[in-house]
This record gives C-alpha cells, structure tokens and sequence, in this order.
C-alpha cells in the first residue's frame, strides 16, 4: 500500500496553458522538419536534371524486359551513333555509375534515383562531355521541343479554356439549417494509373486484321452511319499472316506487299480490273493506267482545257475526292503541288482506302449520308467524284448541299459518269422520293451553281461537268424559287461532328472579317502568309511557324534517330495552326491534321495554309483502317483531354491500331502523364527508343513492334 501511495504521490501536476502551446508548436515544427526530409519534393529531384542535352544514352533493346544491372557495371555503347537516353530525366549516367532495377514508366522515379547518385554521376561528366560532344548539335533542338510550353497554362488553349470549371452542390449548414451552394471544381485530369498492369488480348469473333471499331459490325457488314461499340475498345487488333513494312516512298506508290492489305473482296476486284496486277508478292499499279480509260493524266489535261482558270498547284492546292477508286487521280496531282484527300465511303466493301493508304496517297473513311462530313465550311478549293454513282439529287439535294457547305466560295465542282449524260442516268436511278424529271441540271440551278463546261471525253469514254459555287450573294437574288431556303444566321457552319445535314443553303461571307471573302494566296505563298481575317492571330501563327521550324530541323530530323525515307504518312494527333505540317512541307511526307473537337477551332487556318485536316474526338476510335500511318505526332494530347475520356488508355490503344509495325510516336507532355504513359507502351511491347525531361515537361521517342499477345 505505501508503494502505491508513493506511486500516486509521484504524478505530475496538470500542465499549464502556455506550456501545452508551447509543446503543440515543438511537434508541429518536428513533423514539418521530418516531412521535408522523407518526402522529394519535385523541385529537389528536377534540380538534378541537367539544363542541357549533352549525353544521350544507347537504350536498352528490349524495353519490355526488366533488366538488372550490378554495381559498378559499365554500359555499352555504340561510338558511331549518338548517345540516347531512356531514363526520362535528361541526366546521362557517367561510366562505371551503378544501376538499381529498373522500373517500368518511370520518368520521376528514375530522376529521384539520380539524386541519391549525383556525386557517382559527376565523377564520369566529364569523360562523356568529351565523347559525345557531337551529339549535342544533333538532338540540341529536343530542348526547344520540351520548353515549348513552358510557362503556359495546360488548360489554355488559343486563349480557350478546353477544360473549363464545372459547377457541382455542396450542402453546407448555417444557423441550423441545411443550405445548398454551387461552387466551381476542376475535375482531375485522366491521369493514367501508375500502378495499373495490363494483360493484352487479340479482339475477338469476327473482328479480323482489318477492323475499324466504328465503321465495321458484328457479321462482316458495315453500320451506315459512324457508330462506336458502347465500352471502351481495349483490345488489339491483329497483323496479317506474312505482314511487311511497306516499301519507302516513292516506291510504294507503283506496288505494296498484297498479304498487307489482302481480302476475298479486294481479290475479286482485282480479276476484274485491268488497271492494277497481282504479281506474286506484290500489289503492282502501272503508271500509264488507271480506272480512266485514257490514265489520270489524259483526264487532267481535259479538265484544265475545259477550264483554263484552274491552275493546279497554284490557286488550286486541296481537293476533296470521293469514292476513293485507284486514287490515281490524286496522285497525279500531286506532281503538281496538290493535295487530294481521298474520301473512302463506308459502304466500299472493297477499302480501296486502305490500298491508297499503304500507298501513301491521303485517305479517309467516311459516310455521305444523314451526318456532315468532318470538316470545316469553305475550305476545299475543289471537289472531285469520278466515275461518281452517288445520288445527289436525292432528299431534296441533301448530299449537294453538304458539298456547297464544304467548299470554297468560287469553289469548284468537277464530277464525271461513264454515260456522258447525267441527267439521263439519274432519271434511270429510281428513288423513292424523287420525282423522274429531277434532275442534276435542276438541283443546280436551285442553288445557283454555274456550270462552266460540259464535255464528252472520247478518250476516257466519260462526261465531265465542272461547276463553280458563287463567290458572292448576288445572283441568289435571281433564283426563280426559295427552294431550297437559307440557313438561319446563327447556324454554325463549322459544326460538323455527329452534326445532321441540313436542307437548307448556306450563304457566302460577306464581311471583310469573315473567312472566305477572298481567295488564299496561290501555293505555296499561302503557306506562310496569314490573311488579314486572323486579325490579332497572325502574330501567334508566325510564332507557331518558326517555333515548329526550329524543332523539326535542329531535332527532329536528326537526332532522334527516324529514318525518315521509311515515313510517309504522318498524323499530328492535336494540331494548332499547322505548325508541324508546315514545318515538313519540304519533305517527302504527308500530314494529316487532327483538330480535337473540344479544342478552339483552328482547323480553317490549317486548310488556308494549304494543308490538310478533319475534326475528331480520342475518346472514339479514329475513322480509318489499321496500320494506317507511319509516324504519329501527340503534342500535350493528353494533358488536353482532361474531363473529356472516361478511360484514357483506349486512345493509346488506338495509337497502337492506326500505327504500323515498325511506325514511330512523338509524345511531348506533362511527366505526370509520361511516366505511366511509358509503362502502357512497354506492356504493349513498343520500343523506348529515347526520353528526355526537363522542368516538369518531357517527350517520349517509341517504336511500335510487330508484338501481338
């Protein structure tokens, strides 16, 4: 009992006030210090990036494959080619530098492992500074890529916010009682999961090498209208038995590897075409034929001596060509400086789209019918339907009318028949709501299209008749009949994804400030000279310009390690202005410009600048075939996605659908993106050719390889 009294006699007195303040202060600055110490802030693990692109490392051959270094163990490297480096970070390891296992994706936590050896690093600088000062000229413009954004806000775009704040209820109680108030959030952006692991599988049932997720059903049959699966796509699609890389260009123009695009329908059409042979391995189309009885050229030569006003290549640069038949048509144009885009309609079971795309001629597939067409208002100088079977005249000249929207004013019309005369051909056509003595000559009229020329080709055996929509709203006042009446003036012209055709015609801009009051500049001016309606932006575009310019030459080019004569086909995934298109003008490569749907739209100035482009949204599968592109191009795509995709990874799986075996990604943005965005490409077995950071930007260099799961 005494020990007891003692042990109770022997408590403290309560503490007093200002000594409880006093301990509460101690603690809350200890947790401060150890806070600081264990956890690496990102300004303390970017410190130990370096400022510059001295040495880039070889990597690793197999990204896929962990691998395991010991300490001390020196890496490998080939003197003869630049050094390369994957560690996302911008730092080169010195030789003799230990290696820790390394971990797939992982930009920031290769940087944090660089901290811990920093000193080890320094002792080998100098020797590599020494070695590889040559490869700094080669790649120094991956620097200027980084920082291009530098400063920015990555939610800002052309002065738009594309992820703008979105009101949600907080209930907050207040005297008592509950009161509900509405406050602004930013939703997260869709960061992929850095600890997600992905088990590949080939898409199965019927959905064979060639599927297009949107275009294609169940059965072998083909929707009408675009429409995409419900859940989001997260299988791949598989290779043709006995694939091969396409030949380089312009070689792969005259013949491509038949197993790369071949299918029962395709090899029945072939027996019946004169115009392209099957020689063993090879797909072969002789220059001198072509669906034109007399070639492509004879048809060209006829067409500009019926209307000498079109000069191809010069006032003439973008033409629109559906029914994607042998594109030999855009092909010959493209000797003249023109850009055709082949439109491959979806209920072309034959996809001759996906033969002119493995040729490296532009292709896309799409749908005339209930929907506009993926593109602006007013930016094809010419649009062109040979051997054309498409009804025009049907619901009231719908079809026609989506084609006045699209083109230019004082744009033209060039469509030819195998009969000679059109409106014969119609009249036989029946339709269910269309009179017989409606014919093309009569939609025409009620739209006031002039038709220029008329003629009968004795050589190509067809009927050409070329068209002129009005350059102005003068001679609507002459038309006999309201028929068909004009768009209300707040009708959005440019809308154009899952947008209906409208029945009715849309007028030509009249003001000053409005596009498509005046003609652009003859090619290739028009590249680089901005029209006064761009207003404040012509500044921005110059800008833009120069800044594309600079990293394709000093970068691009040369130190990343393309082979550029293996690239045709090119897709910039998030275009501005055009910049990167306009950048390889000079090359032997074609780009097409996707403008995200949700982003300003800028898809004009890119058609005005002579280049070519469409409108899309990544949360959906791209509308073309598989393997389709040599070289994609994302410039801060996902970081601008941001409350728009519900999955994130299915737009890298689409890359890895679009993109051939053997094809490059260019991915510049936000590490916090990058660096799980490195671990998907290794499980889908794409090579990390090279990465660089610097600050809290980087770009990934990657390769796509013939794995399938």
């Amino acid at each position: 009992m005494a020990g007891v009294r003692l042990g109770r006699g022997a408590k403290r007195a309560p503490l007093g006030f200002c000594a409880k303040v006093a301990l509460v202060i101690l603690l809350g600055l200890a947790f401060i210090v150890i806070w600081s110490i264990f956890s690496a802030p990102s300004s303390t693990v970017l410190s130990s990036q370096r400022s510059s692109f001295d040495e880039i490392f070889d990597p690793d051959a197999s990204p896929a494959v962990e691998k395991k270094k010991e300490v001390g163990e020196s890496k490998k490297r080939n003197p003869s080619s630049p050094p390369k480096d994957r560690s996302g970070n911008g730092n080169g390891r010195g030789r003799g530098a230990p290696e820790k296992e390394k971990k797939e994706g992982g930009i920031e936590e290769k940087a944090a492992a660089a901290v811990k050896n920093e000193t080890r690093e320094a002792e080998g600088l100098n020797e590599e500074e020494r070695e590889w000062g040559e490869a700094k000229a080669k790649v120094e413009g991956l620097e200027e890529a980084v920082e291009g954004e530098g400063g920015m806000d990555e939610d800002m775009e052309d002065g738009v916010d594309v992820n703008p704040e979105e009101e949600e209820e907080v209930d907050e109680e207040k005297s008592g009682g509950n009161k509900k108030n509405k406050k602004k959030k930013k939703k997260l952006g869709p960061l992929f999961d850095p600890g997600a692991r992905y088990n590949w599988k080939l898409c199965g049932g019927r959905h064979g090498h060639n599927y297009i997720p949107c275009v294609d059903m169940e059965g072998g049959h083909r929707h009408h209208e675009r429409s995409c699966p419900r859940m989001p796509w997260m299988c791949l699609v598989s290779l043709p038995q006995q694939y091969r890389p396409p030949p380089p260009w312009p070689e792969r123009e005259s013949k491509i590897f038949y197993k790369n695009v071949a299918h029962p329908k395709l090899s029945a059409f072939i027996k019946t075409h004169s115009w392209l042979n099957l020689s063993e391995e090879y797909l072969l189309f002789p220059r001198q034929q072509s669906e034109f009885k007399g070639g492509a050229q004879q048809y060209l030569n006829s067409i500009e001596e019926m209307v000498p006003d079109i000069e191809w290549g010069k006032n003439i640069r973008v033409v629109l060509d559906i029914g994607c038949t042998s594109a030999s048509f855009g092909l010959m144009l493209l000797e003249k400086d023109v850009i055709t885009l082949s439109l491959g309609l979806v209920n072309d079971q034959t996809d001759l789209a996906q033969v002119a795309l493995e040729r490296g001629i532009p292709a896309v597939m799409a749908n005339l019918g209930s929907r506009r067409l993926p593109f602006p208002s007013g930016v094809f100088d010419a649009i062109h339907c040979g051997n054309c079977n498409v009804p025009w005249h049907s619901s009231g000249g719908r079809l026609l009318l989506e084609m006045n929207r699209i083109l230019r004013p004082g744009g033209y019309f060039i469509i030819s028949t195998k009969h000679g005369d059109i409106d014969n051909e119609e009249d036989a056509t029946k339709h269910g709501d269309i009179n017989s003595e409606e014919g093309m000559s009569t939609l025409m009229a009620s739209i006031c299209w002039n038709i220029l020329a008329y003629k009968v080709d004795e050589v190509n055996e067809v009927g050409v008749r070329i068209y002129q929509r009005p350059a102005s709203n003068d001679i609507y006042e002459l038309r006999r009949t309201k028929e068909p009446l004009f768009c209300q003036e707040n009708d959005k012209q440019d809308a154009a994804w899952y947008t209906p055709v409208k029945s009715c015609l849309h007028k030509v801009p009249a003001a000053i400030e409005q596009r498509g009051t005046d003609w652009p500049e003859e090619w290739p001016k028009r590249l680089e000279t901005f029209p006064e309606w761009l207003g404040d932006s012509q500044e921005k575009l110059t800008a833009d310009h120069e800044h594309w310019k600079a990293i394709i030459n000093k970068s691009y080019l040369n130190g990343i390690g393309i082979d550029w004569s293996n690239i045709r086909n090119i897709m910039d995934m998030k275009a501005i202005y055009g910049g990167f298109a306009a950048a390889l003008s000079s090359q032997k490569v074609w780009v097409m410009n996707v403008v995200p749907v949700h982003a300003p739209n800028t898809l004009p100035i890119i058609y005005e600048r002579g280049l070519l482009g469409i409108y899309h949204d990544w949360c959906e599968p791209f509308s073309t075939h598989p393997r389709s592109y040599d070289l994609l191009h994302a410039d801060h795509l996902f970081s601008r996605l941001k409350n728009r995709c519900k999955q994130p990874v299915v737009i890298v799986v689409e890359m890895d659908r679009i993109l051939r075996p053997g094809g490059w990604a260019i991915i510049r943005d936000k590490l916090e993106i990058l660096n799980p965005l490195e671990t998907i490409l290794k499980s889908l077995h794409w090579e990390i050719m090279m990465t660089y950071a610097k600050d809290k930007e980087g770009i990934i260099i990657a390769q796509k390889t013939t794995w399938r799961p």
